[in-house]
């Protein structure tokens, strides 16, 4: 329902709150990313007052391979993923995603999943245009994929899916139907062309074959991965007037953090060596630095005091 341009919810947007909460009520470590991916979504399709001004109208942002080529419009290619076009298509992607998001997230680490995600989000909608594009020049298939209208989040989930079922050799039930839980994304893509009308087949093909590249290029590169570095230093930013503000007495509370061997500080876990002394995270630095004159006994326990006296 819209009011004064603003949609309100009809009811299954406070289902989608129940089960948020109840899901990150009952994990010990609440996932970050994932909640913050459910909040944009939801918040950009709801079009609250003090965002009207901000967000753009979703006919800006509708993927759309003529119009993103056309004008190379950015704009289309990378929001369009967190629009949707009502409550029943919002909270359908949502659950899947707080399903999806928790069980990833959980294992791999808040970092190395925004990461995932956002390489996930611009595969994806790169693929989707790319094979616009390769249908119309082959096949001149326009009408059908080149000039289609397409939002919604499903691309990533799809790619998610993928990811997520890829080192696993159980069986999974996909609407009833039970299948080898690495085929399951496969199968749903065929189930939903063939009984949801009016989805973008190649928006979900785009996102399955992202998911499958990004497990190639992770599996075959060895080196750091260049999108953790930038969303590690993204949430360094974030995280520093935080921590600040808190105190150090809630760090436990906001990150996970390791202890120094030397002085016993709570360092966060972005950080390799002991703010408070130097000491390297597997404590190599320590006897280097008693051996070598550079940290005596007598202060190593005043920094030890100092942590205690400061954090009470």
């Amino acid at each position: 329902m819209d009011i004064g341009g603003r949609r309100v919810s009809r009811g299954m947007l406070p289902l989608l709150a129940f089960h948020t909460v109840r899901e990150y009520y009952r994990l010990e470590r609440k996932p970050p990313v994932t909640a913050g991916l459910l909040a944009a979504n939801t918040l950009i399709y709801l079009r609250p007052a003090f965002l009207e001004s901000i967000l753009p109208n979703i006919n800006e942002v509708w993927f759309n391979a003529y119009l993103i080529l056309k004008h190379r419009d950015l704009k289309r290619l990378l929001l369009s993923p967190f629009y949707h076009m009502n409550e029943t298509h919002l909270v359908y992607n949502m659950l899947s995603l707080l399903w999806k998001g928790i069980q990833l997230e959980t294992s791999m680490g808040s970092v190395e999943f925004a990461s995932m995600v956002a390489a996930l989000l611009t595969m994806s909608q790169g693929i989707t245009l790319l094979l616009s594009k390769s249908l119309l020049k082959l096949f001149e298939y326009e009408k059908a994929y080149y000039s289609e209208y397409a939002v919604g989040f499903s691309g990533v989930l799809f790619g998610m899916k993928v990811v997520l079922n890829a080192q696993t050799d159980d069986y999974t039930s996909v609407h009833g139907i039970i299948v080898p839980s690495r085929h399951a994304a496969w199968v749903e893509l065929i189930l939903i062309q063939l009984f949801v009308p009016g989805v973008s087949f190649l928006g979900h093909l785009g996102g399955i074959l992202a998911g499958i590249v990004y497990l190639h290029l992770k599996r075959s590169y060895s080196g750091p991965n260049p999108l953790r570095s930038v969303v590690r230093s993204i949430s360094s930013v974030f995280r520093w007037p935080l921590r600040r503000y808190f105190g150090r007495g809630q760090r436990n509370n906001m990150t996970r953090v390791w202890r120094c061997p030397g002085c016993t500080f709570d360092n966060s876990d972005m950080l390799s060596v002991c703010e408070m002394c130097g000491t390297g995270i597997d404590g190599s630095d320590l006897s280097s630095n008693l051996q070598n004159g550079l940290l005596s006994q007598d202060e190593l326990r005043r920094r030890r005091v100092e942590r205690f006296s400061t954090s009470r």
